[in-house]
């Protein structure tokens, strides 16, 4: 099965062809743009260049795989809204995962997964053994809760110096939601559902507050 994978749920555009065989995933191609601030103008062509250097088109793909946060408004809308669009298209099933639940296939152990939620905030999941414990949730890093016998935490260099102190004795590593690691965490033995973005919070744009009325002319506007 040749699976698309994207993750816009971060600073970093990530995006992968990846070839499933039973358990065995290969990834042909893949991009990782850091910090990147173009999402939304980068992630179709990202999708064409990798299928033109995988000799593949896009009649074969055969799934989509796409992190559902946790994260920001504007960045998870752009690669959700975008694997639901080429699902449709390509009549193919679209899987929304837990980013969180991707970086964490990369540890083992008692984990604190942590992602950059702006605003001086951090998304954050703990995990034992794999499963899920605590979270996700958002919050200060400096107020972030460290599970004891936490062994490593997953969380941006940028942010490292921003961890409370209970974390200073603990590993630190900077991972990213990679793109076999997406699909590794899809359960492609269920028919998925709808995709659901996970924002943990109001997004920054809000509609505007509706204008006070004339308590003499109820219709007029003040």
């Amino acid at each position: 099965m040749l699976v698309l994978a994207i993750d816009t749920s971060t600073p970093d555009l990530i995006v992968g062809l990846v070839r499933k065989e039973s358990t065995i995933l290969s990834v042909l191609a893949q991009r990782i743009y850091e910090d990147s601030r173009q999402h939304n103008e980068l992630l179709t062509p990202t999708v064409v260049e990798l299928l033109a250097e995988s000799g593949l088109e896009f009649s074969d793909i055969e799934a989509i795989v796409v992190g559902c946060g946790p994260g920001p408004f504007t960045g998870l809308r752009v690669g959700m809204v975008t694997a639901a669009a080429m699902g449709h298209a390509l009549d193919v099933p679209v899987y929304g995962v837990s980013t969180h639940d991707a970086i964490a296939t990369q540890l083992t152990g008692s984990v604190l997964v942590a992602t950059d939620a702006r605003r001086k905030e951090v998304y954050w999941t703990a995990y034992r053994d794999g499963e899920r414990v605590a979270g996700p949730d958002v919050i200060s890093p400096k107020e972030l809760s460290i599970l004891s016998g936490t062994t490593v935490i997953s969380v941006p260099k940028k942010l490292e110096a921003s961890l409370p102190e209970a974390a200073v004795r603990i590993k630190t590593v900077d991972l990213r939601p990679l793109p076999e690691c997406l699909v590794a965490v899809a359960d492609f033995g269920v028919e998925p559902g709808p995709l659901e973005p996970l924002y943990l919070r109001r997004p920054d744009a809000k509609e505007p507050a509706a204008k006070p009325k004339s308590p003499a002319i109820p219709d007029v506007e003040l």
